[in-house]
């Protein structure tokens, strides 16, 4: 099997949940780093193969994709060796892009909001309506997570890989997830069943970090 191409940054949550996708699937992966504060995505070479320029992108030989739950969806559908981490069976992969519409349109942005005006904006604090709106994304979370040990059902899909990656990165701004009990007993068996979760967690590190140093004390 030939490596796909992934255009990566390591402190995006998007890119890094694709990239848990390609882990769990297995397939080999070239990994080229885009710099997203030096500007790097926004080179003309870069612009060629994403006119949106953004990460992360996936080349497949002549194939082009972006948008992170698009290319985990293409990785199980081209090279997974199962369906389980999305299913076929209309009903269990609704449920699955369900949760992967959550991540997007929830959870990582309820996220971005808290560290976007302070890593790129110059912002100091963060409000408390935006700790309240992580927090009833947390909420959701906690139900969906009622009954089953995964976010779609027994076994871990990619919709894990993508909030993982979200939730991996609120834990390393400082944000404390341990009152969520559900999502919290998750989140640690996510850093033990998902192939590439260290990886992962590297970067979530370098934003935390990133986060902290620019950040008021105590407002996480």
């Amino acid at each position: 099997m030939a490596a796909v191409t992934f255009y990566h940054c390591p402190i995006s949550a998007p890119s890094r949940g694709a990239l848990l996708a390609a882990r769990a699937v297995g397939v080999p992966v070239e990994i080229k780093e885009i710099n997203l504060f030096e500007g790097k995505h926004l080179e003309a070479d870069f612009i060629k193969i994403n006119p949106q320029h953004t990460i992360p992108t996936l080349k497949d030989d002549d194939f082009v994709l972006w948008d992170s739950h698009a290319i985990a969806s293409y990785l199980v559908t081209a090279y997974g060796k199962d369906d389980k981490l999305y299913p076929k069976n209309p009903q269990q992969k609704a449920i699955v892009d369900q949760r992967l519409y959550f991540d997007v349109g929830v959870l990582y942005r309820r996220v971005r909001e808290i560290f976007f005006p302070i890593v790129r904006l110059g912002e100091k604090t963060v409000s408390d309506e935006k700790k309240k709106a992580v927090e009833e994304a947390l909420t959701w979370m906690d139900q969906f997570l009622t009954g089953r040990p995964w976010l779609a059902g027994t076994e871990f899909t990619i919709a894990d890989c993508s909030c993982a990656a979200s939730v991996s990165t609120l834990v390393e701004l400082g944000y404390d997830i341990s009152s969520h009990r559900k999502t919290s007993e998750w989140y640690e068996k996510c850093k033990t069943e998902l192939p590439g979760f260290d990886e992962n967690l590297e970067g979530a590190k370098i934003l935390g970090d990133i986060f902290k140093q620019k950040v008021d004390p105590g407002q996480m």
